[in-house]
């Protein structure tokens, strides 16, 4: 367990330093980042707050066409807290949790259905923010700070307790097992999109158009997957924190 937390460790500064193709950088203060991920983030988030704004416009009582469909994503995200929080408290986490599942829904889906790459950057190629792992990896410690704040507002410091239980010789287990969750998170996510992206860029350049089809259907289904899976862990998390005494 210690060996393998170790090495995952290292491999996140390794990761960190390496470079895999070229980047438009960004200098913002003393710190350089991504600029295409930005760029994309941007274009993401304001498609999300148009379609919000839009369908939320005219309300009505009996909810028609898109305000219908409004209706039954915040159904569905709903279910998909409640089901891993308690009845009482899961209401306040709804936005939490609806905010991941649609920003990493729509960078999956924006990655894969938009050709960025026709848009000529002065460095870097635009693609879906989540096949950069700084990106999968600030999802991820957002989760995590997520359900600390979720155990120590509901139980304050007797939250620490759980590292103890149900002996203390659990302690260091315990404490890893909070490294290895954001760790587990960020690249599972991060795998999958970047794998689907060269796959597709791989049958693109070995045969005809035609034929990379069912392989970007198959994409987009397990985009959508890689969302859910990512929401309902994080929403886990949260109703661990909170059930946890």
């Amino acid at each position: 367990m210690i060996s393998n937390f170790l090495t995952n460790t290292v491999s996140v500064f390794v990761f960190s330093s390496i470079e895999v193709g070229k980047h438009l950088y960004w200098k913002i203060g003393n710190n350089t980042v991504h600029g295409q991920v930005f760029i994309v983030s941007w274009f993401v988030i304001g498609t999300l707050v148009s379609i919000s704004l839009i369908g939320t416009r005219r309300l009505k009582r009996i909810p028609e066409k898109l305000q219908n469909f409004m209706e039954f994503v915040l159904e569905f995200l709903q279910d998909i807290t409640k089901t891993q929080i308690s009845d009482k408290t899961y209401t306040y986490w709804v936005p939490y949790i609806s905010t991941i599942f649609l920003f990493i829904l729509g960078s999956n889906w924006a990655g894969a259905l938009i050709p960025w790459k026709l848009i000529r950057l002065p460095e870097g190629e635009l693609a879906a923010p989540t096949n950069d792992i700084n990106t999968t990896v600030a999802l991820s410690l957002l989760t995590s700070l997520a359900y600390f704040y979720a155990g120590l507002n509901k139980h304050g410091l007797k939250y620490f307790v759980r590292y103890i239980q149900p002996t203390p010789v659990l302690l260091p287990i315990n404490v890893l097992e909070d490294f290895t969750k954001p760790l587990s998170l960020s690249f599972r996510l991060f795998g999958n999109v970047l794998a689907d992206e060269l796959v597709v860029s791989v049958f693109t350049l070995l045969v005809p158009i035609v034929i990379p089809l069912p392989v970007m259907i198959l994409g987009l289904f397990a985009s959508s997957i890689q969302a859910l899976i990512f929401s309902t862990l994080s929403a886990a998390y949260i109703g661990e924190a909170i059930e946890s005494h």
